[in-house]
């Protein structure tokens, strides 16, 4: 085959000996598309392979990537500790080797076998809300593991787990006036001969304004020990639950609860006392050497009151159950409840609807007319 040169043809031009024209640019368009299309295949074949990572580095990069997107503290250190707890169950290993059958293994083993250890000595097996939570974390590691890099989600099919409906405990008003009681005073003491006598406790103040905000504004046990004096508004009772702060409002979303007149007088007689009371920077409640409450510190507080009055089960949900139940027997409407207890949907709202309800059906077999009058 011979190549003929034209003075008629342009650089980009040439022409075999069979006479067909064929254009330069054609040839290298032609080129560039085939190493285009070598290279996209190399990419696919790339990106087909096995992602390969420790589940301990996956999940340090999961909790930066959390933190980033502006998660509470509190839900970081949740994640943090069931996301570890899997791991040194499962081992460190690469994420592409688990599979939903390693999952679904350790949620039935957390069920069944699985006897965690408390401070207090209780072995009894995980909580539906702590069952919950580790579903949760596990979920939210691997969603953002198949997005993060590509990969199969081996948790995707897997059913949250359920549990029959837990009942809510309340207290009962000869309840809160024996916690009230211990607040104020020491158990009765007979030393000797003498007769026996009791002494007001030195926290007595502080207790009871803590136990009637409890009970009077429904809020949690992080709410509570992260208030500072000048989130309450001593004259309306205004009281304002900060957000974006450790110990403040779940999920982030601030609020606003209100105090009592009964309520709010404990509170100005706490701070009245104290030396930093004026202070709007200084904690609302502060423990031993002015230090503020955290949720440990408080529950441990309401369970010794709990323990002094012989009241069984004192802990600080409890007061918010009482809250909201008692707000709803009182003729209070669901979405109102919903904004002052911080829920972001009606679910939780409607267990208490339930109790509700159920007084009333309870109300309506004792005074029901033609039952009574034996019609």
């Amino acid at each position: 085959m011979v190549r003929i040169r034209s003075p008629l043809l342009n650089e980009n031009q040439s022409t075999l000996s069979s006479g067909f024209f064929i254009s330069r640019r054609t040839v290298v368009d032609k080129n560039q598309k085939m190493k285009g299309f070598l290279m996209n295949r190399s990419t696919l074949s790339s990106s087909k392979k096995k992602t390969s990572i420790s589940l301990s580095k996956a999940c340090d990069g999961f909790l930066k990537f959390k933190v980033a997107e502006g998660l509470s503290q509190r839900t970081i250190d949740s994640y943090e500790y069931y996301l570890h707890q899997w791991i040194d169950h499962i081992g460190d290993q690469d994420v592409a080797n688990i599979h939903p059958s390693d999952l679904t293994n350790y949620l039935a083993w957390l069920r069944t076998e699985y006897k965690p250890k408390r401070w207090n000595g209780n072995r009894d097996p995980l909580a539906p809300k702590s069952m919950k939570n580790v579903y949760t974390a596990l979920k939210s590691f691997f969603k953002w593991l198949s997005v993060e890099f590509n990969m199969k989600n081996p948790f995707v099919n897997i059913p949250s787990p359920k549990f029959p409906p837990h009942s809510i405990e309340i207290f009962t008003k000869e309840e809160i006036d024996k916690l009230l009681k211990a607040c104020a005073y020491s158990r009765e003491a007979s030393p000797g001969n003498r007769r026996s006598f009791v002494m007001r406790r030195p926290s007595a103040d502080r207790d009871k304004a803590i136990l009637l905000t409890l009970l009077d504004t429904g809020m949690r046990a992080g709410e509570i020990c992260s208030l500072l004096v000048e989130d309450l508004d001593q004259k309306t009772g205004k009281i304002t639950i900060k957000q974006g702060i450790s110990g403040g409002a779940k999920g982030g979303k601030g609020r606003t609860v209100f105090l009592g007149k009964v309520a709010r007088k404990a509170v100005w007689l706490y701070l009245a006392k104290r030396e930093d009371g004026d202070d709007p920077t200084a904690p609302l409640f502060t423990s031993h050497h002015d230090r503020p409450f955290n949720r440990n510190s408080l529950r441990i507080l309401v369970r010794r009151l709990g323990e002094r009055a012989e009241v069984p089960k004192v802990h600080p949900h409890k007061f918010r159950h009482t809250f909201a139940t008692t707000y709803l027997r009182s003729g209070g409407d669901i979405f109102t409840l919903q904004a002052l207890l911080g829920h972001a949907s009606l679910d939780m709202v409607r267990h208490y609807v339930r109790v509700a309800e159920l007084d009333i059906e309870n109300a309506h077999r004792k005074a029901s007319p033609v039952d009574n009058w034996r019609l």
